[in-house]
């Protein structure tokens, strides 16, 4: 008799706030008589550390999500009170994650034992989002890895997986300076070869400089934030504000001054469309474009940036609620 575990798909994608399962099914060949008692192990390598090399620095063990024996079952770390096996029939391991986060990411591993016998299958787990350069209000290559990691928390972002650029750079993001990814590698993604950006001889890619001492050296950052939960608008005020008064606003009407991450997000999944420049929770001034217009900057949609003008200029304001 053998132990079989299966999954129908290696890869799942899901969004942020929702559920999501992740297939794993178990049989027997031939099926056996009576039934057998099964040890079911799910456990998870975050995206940081599916395609980082081994080495005493960057290597991370799987961590365990949920342990179940029979009817019995328990949940561990951030993954307790938001996971359970589906268990829709017999075999039937999958996994269900509810509230899903940004750092749910990565590649799950469902283990089967039973006895001596020991057999597993990997799903890995993407979430639908954008990607977007940052950098400090100080300049251009400001980060270590550890405050660009900070960073893109402080905008409702991540740092980007290679996976996630890539896939970024495939939709047309082509940004000529350098930044860091969650596994410590610094990259930069070009669709159009010129010089001061790899030169022009070389082909559209993502131009990387490998791995770099992550306390050390300083870089830009790439930040990958997905779907939120609230609305992210454009106040109706009858003035321009300063930056403080920006924030007060946003509090008055019952939100909060919006992160860039939030923008973002707000414009490439709810198509948010807005010709008018706002400050952010950074102190950066942007505004979103999905239908390139005249006098609204570049031809193609995204976000503009007027970077970090002096907290007493007045502009709009971009909250969230």
């Amino acid at each position: 008799m053998r132990l079989h575990v299966e999954s129908p798909q290696s890869s799942v994608s899901a969004t942020r706030g929702s559920s999501v399962i992740l297939p794993c099914h178990y049989h027997y060949e031939p099926e056996p008589s009576t039934p057998r008692r099964t040890r079911v192990k799910w456990s998870w390598l975050p995206s940081n550390a599916v395609n980082a090399p081994a080495s005493p620095v960057s290597f991370a063990r799987e961590t365990e999500v949920m342990v179940a024996i029979g009817n019995r079952h328990r949940s561990y770390g951030s993954f307790r009170g938001r996971v359970r096996l589906r268990r829709s029939a017999p075999g039937d391991m999958s996994l269900v994650i509810n509230e899903l986060q940004l750092s749910d990411t990565g590649r799950y591993r469902c283990e089967v034992i039973d006895g001596l016998e020991d057999e597993s299958v990997t799903v890995n787990l993407e979430l639908r989002g954008v990607v977007f350069p940052y950098y400090s209000q100080k300049g251009r290559y400001q980060f270590n890895f550890l405050t660009a990691q900070t960073a893109c928390q402080q905008q409702d972002a991540t740092l980007a997986t290679f996976e996630q650029l890539f896939m970024a750079w495939e939709e047309g993001l082509d940004w000529c300076n350098a930044g860091w990814l969650a596994d410590g590698t610094v990259q930069y993604p070009i669709t159009v070869p010129r010089e001061g950006c790899g030169g022009p001889g070389l082909a559209p890619g993502l131009r990387s400089y490998g791995h770099r001492h992550r306390l050390l050296h300083q870089y830009d950052a790439f930040c990958f934030t997905a779907s939120v939960k609230g609305t992210v608008y454009f106040l109706k005020h009858p003035t321009k504000l300063n930056f403080t008064e920006a924030i007060q606003a946003c509090a008055s009407d019952g939100g909060q001054i919006a992160r860039v991450g939030q923008l973002y997000a707000a414009w490439r999944l709810v198509g948010l469309d807005r010709c008018d420049a706002g400050w952010l929770a950074d102190r950066s001034v942007r505004y979103s474009i999905t239908k390139a217009r005249a006098h609204c900057g570049p031809p193609e949609p995204g976000v503009r940036s007027f970077g970090f003008p002096p907290p007493h200029q007045k502009f709009g304001v971009y909250c969230y609620r």
